[in-house]
């Protein structure tokens, strides 16, 4: 796991003020990465407070060197994946630096400070993109919680899957349909299955799914398995994760080989890319085994892994209707759960899927699944909130939802903390559900 150091100091502070704010996602202990457009280019970036760090506009101002100089031209845009093939060491090398040039006790500070109009861009005057070219997708299924609520749907004696509890289950996704958040989400038209038949049409079971998104690092050759002490190494950063859901096609198209369209109709993730080494304080052991299940096979089961493989992130979702849009009302969270609720570690997941020999490249994007965990508000689906759909989510004023309607908004959040350290958070994740298209004629 990546090491603590002077970034993560939680004494430091920087010169751009909103990155002191406590209720700031974006202080100088995070730094995350992130691609952006301000009036042009799509370039690279590093959110500090509520602005943008240009990373070519800072390489131009000779403000790298070294390790430190190759990753900043590596990640100065149109996407991240130069940077992330380069590895775990460039990365905290730029970090490093930019840790050091933006705090408020820095030796450069008067120099960096006096360019800070070429350097600094309004996060909410920029277009913020998919950070990386996403080659494959794969989004696994590994909340206990979740899978045995699912499962008792149509396995209600036996809800766990065989193959549960001895490896990370998961299904190769659509990486063509990933979204950077914000954009809308179309309703889908689904072969579906109830009372009165099978029909074709939009899809009356809309739901979301929150979850952790990771990207893979310097990956893997075809046929060259990585171990799991090295996962931490091969893990660049995480985002989050809305898998949308047609629960209704899901239901239908399930049996034999499981999701298929119910899936791919959209993926949406949050922007910034959140260091494996800026997460380094807010490590967790792995989640607790019940008396009796099987430990991890060998090739799943490192020391190391076991003692901090884990993640305490609070993570939340919101939904924004339009008539609590229309009124000025925020919106009302349905969601509060946490990462550590996977039953697999995020390098469990990475290193299974490998296992066989198979190539993971710079940018692959692997889900964490839902991360349900043991309480009603901690279920991450509607399909869980909504007990099978006999209890409706109420929303207040006596609006209420089963699954999603069209125009709601749907809103992830997410935040680390720890005491003695500076908490950092992710940005929003948002998507807004439009209207199925009419079918072509």
């Amino acid at each position: 796991m990546a090491k603590l150091n002077a970034t993560h100091d939680p004494a430091r502070r920087s010169w751009v003020d909103s990155a002191n704010r406590a209720d700031s996602d974006f202080p100088i202990q995070n730094l995350p990465f992130g691609i952006f457009r301000h009036g042009g280019e799509a370039r690279g970036g590093v959110a500090i407070g509520d602005r943008i760090l240009d990373l070519k506009a800072a390489s131009a101002a000779g403000l790298f060197s070294g390790v430190a100089a190759e990753a900043a031209t590596a990640a100065a845009g149109p996407h991240l994946n130069p940077l992330m093939a380069l590895g775990a060491d460039h990365a905290s090398a730029l970090r490093a630096r930019l840790s050091d040039l933006l705090r408020t006790d820095g030796p450069e500070r008067a120099r960096v400070e006096g360019i800070a109009d070429k350097l600094l861009v309004q996060m909410a005057s920029a277009a913020l993109e998919l950070p990386a070219q996403i080659g494959d997708f794969t989004d696994y299924l590994t909340s206990i919680y979740h899978t045995d609520r699912m499962g008792r749907i149509s396995r209600p004696d036996d809800p766990l899957p065989p193959a549960f509890k001895y490896l990370p289950i998961a299904y190769h996704s659509r990486a063509s349909s990933v979204r950077v958040s914000g954009e809308a989400v179309r309703r889908p038209n689904v072969q579906a299955r109830n009372a009165e038949g099978v029909r074709f049409g939009a899809s009356q079971a809309l739901d979301f799914e929150l979850e952790l998104g990771a990207f893979v690092g310097p990956g893997n050759a075809l046929g060259s398995p990585i171990p799991l002490s090295a996962a931490p190494r091969q893990l660049f950063g995480y985002c989050l994760l809305n898998d949308w859901s047609a629960r209704d096609q899901q239901r239908w198209e399930s049996t034999p080989l499981g999701p298929f369209l119910s899936k791919s109709l959209s993926t949406t993730i949050s922007p910034w890319v959140v260091t494996e080494e800026a997460l380094a304080p807010f490590r967790a052991p792995a989640f607790p085994r019940e008396a009796g299940d099987p430990a991890p096979l060998a090739y799943l089961n490192d020391p190391t892994d076991q003692a901090e493989g884990g993640i305490d992130l609070a993570m939340e979702a919101y939904i924004l209707s339009p008539r609590l849009r229309d009124a000025g009302r925020p919106p009302v969270r349905v969601t509060a759960t946490n990462a550590r609720f996977t039953y697999w570690t995020m390098g469990q997941m990475l290193i299974h899927h490998a296992c066989n020999g198979c190539n993971m490249r710079p940018g692959d994007l692997l889900g964490s699944g839902t991360v349900s965990g043991p309480t009603n508000e901690s279920r991450a689906c509607m399909a869980e909130l909504n007990d099978r759909g006999t209890t409706p989510i109420d929303l207040g004023d006596g609006e209420t939802r089963r699954f999603l309607a069209d125009g709601d908004e749907v809103i992830f959040r997410a935040r680390a903390q720890r005491q003695g350290f500076v908490a950092i958070g992710f940005g929003e994740c948002r998507g807004r559900i439009d209207p199925a298209p009419a079918w072509p004629s």
